[in-house]
């Protein structure tokens, strides 16, 4: 069912100026900037492009500013900009194993060929504040190798060489590409590992943890874990091998769980794959998580938790979604409103009818009256403005207000459900 709904043009303008100013903050303290952003505030960059399936720092950078650091909003406003953009090409299956690693380990050999690469990490800080970075003090370079890394083939192929692990085939089959069609459950692992790849962190980290406390039958060694950058290549007619046309950063995991066996098939490790742009190492690790998780039924194994259910996990995971739908409930609803009140008021009366007669109506009466005037006075619309004092100047502000010529809304529809 369709309500209509009045709208204000400058209650609507006022608030566009009076966000832009509450983002723009202190006009006393220097303006933060994307290249700032960018370099300072990596990690949160590199979260917005991995949830929003964009890797473009700067425009990352750009989001998050203009979304004064709420992440959420910081992805919906690439995801958009994302739809805008033409498909050029497509590249062929990146080669991790020949990444630039700046950060390699493995929690299930302590010596690997290559080494144990520690790089850059909070893993052993001590989680106090340093009260250093109040004086805005000069960070010291760290210490360089003299001699550079050996090759770092990855951890698992020995396992694969014994035939101790599930082997991973190409059967050579187009992946399915959710950024075109809306997945049609259920939908094969490839498919699931994109709607993985993009899915809300903490969403994913939830899910992984409850994997560990007995919710999914999943006890995960940490076979390897890598950062680095990958080379990025296309396909060209008329040359012999592909082309390389740059390198991005990726965080790359791979769990091992153990499977019993069946009739079919010896007892082997299994695998749970998680990959992401940029340092994403904690958003890799509970994909993978997830993704063993979620083959349960694959593996024959009784599925009894939220973690082992593709349709539950799959279909909640995309935070641009959930946050849509959930902020929907801040637009108009009023004639459901109404019709469930009118039900109430009419279910009330029926039930003081048959506790006390004939003075039933005379209270719902007073009842209906009060609730009446409650509303009609919640609902008398007023321009939406700031304080005076919080609002700057038409000729301060003009780069932070709204257009003079600001979308006009004297109607909007809303669907409700009914």
């Amino acid at each position: 069912m369709y309500v209509a709904v009045k709208g204000g043009e400058q209650a609507i303008a006022n608030a566009h100026r009076w966000m832009a100013d509450r983002r723009r903050g202190d006009r006393n303290q220097p303006e933060i900037d994307v290249e700032q952003v960018r370099e300072q505030l990596g990690l949160a960059v590199d979260r917005v492009m991995a949830e929003a399936s964009l890797h473009d720092p700067d425009l990352a950078a750009l989001a998050l500013k203009q979304a004064s650091g709420d992440l959420t909003e910081a992805v919906f406003l690439l995801r958009a900009y994302r739809t805008t953009l033409p498909r050029l090409a497509d590249s062929v299956p990146l080669r991790t194993a020949d990444m630039r690693v700046e950060r390699r380990i493995s929690a299930t050999f302590k010596d690997v060929p290559g080494g144990q690469v520690l790089g850059p990490t909070y893993d052993y800080t001590h989680r106090l504040l340093d009260f250093m970075l109040l004086a805005e003090g000069e960070c010291p370079a760290p210490a360089r190798a003299e001699v550079a890394l050996e090759a770092c083939p990855q951890v698992l192929d020995s396992l694969d060489a014994e035939g101790l692990i599930e082997q991973e085939v190409d059967d050579g089959a187009m992946p399915y590409d959710i950024t075109r069609d809306p997945p049609d459950f259920p939908v094969d692992r490839a498919t699931r590992l994109q709607m993985l790849a993009r899915g809300d962190e903490g969403y994913l980290l939830a899910l992984g943890y409850s994997t560990q406390r007995g919710y999914g039958r999943n006890h995960p060694f940490s076979g390897e874990i890598r950062q680095g950058a990958v080379e990025v290549e296309i396909e060209v007619e008329g040359f012999d091998g592909p082309l390389c046309i740059g390198e991005i950063i990726i965080s790359e995991c791979q769990m091992i769980n153990q499977f019993g066996g069946s009739r079919e098939k010896a007892p082997q490790f299994t695998r749970g794959y998680g990959l992401a742009f940029g340092r994403n190492e904690r958003k890799t690790m509970a994909m993978a998580l997830v993704d063993r998780s979620l083959r349960a039924e694959e593996l024959g194994e009784p599925v009894e938790s939220p973690a082992q259910q593709p349709e539950f996990v799959l279909a909640h995971a995309d935070n641009v979604e959930a946050s849509g739908f959930v902020s929907h409930l801040k637009l108009p609803h009023y004639v459901d409103f109404q019709s469930e009140l009118e039900l109430l008021r009419r279910l009330r009366r029926e039930h003081a009818a048959r506790d006390d007669g004939g003075t039933a109506d005379e209270v719902e009466s007073a009842t209906a009256h009060e609730m009446d005037a409650g509303l009609k006075g919640a609902t008398a619309s007023a321009p939406l403005s700031a304080p005076s004092s919080e609002l700057p100047s038409e000729s301060s502000s003009e780069s932070s207000s709204a257009p003079s010529s600001a979308p006009s809304a004297p109607r909007r529809s809303q669907e409700t459900s009914a």
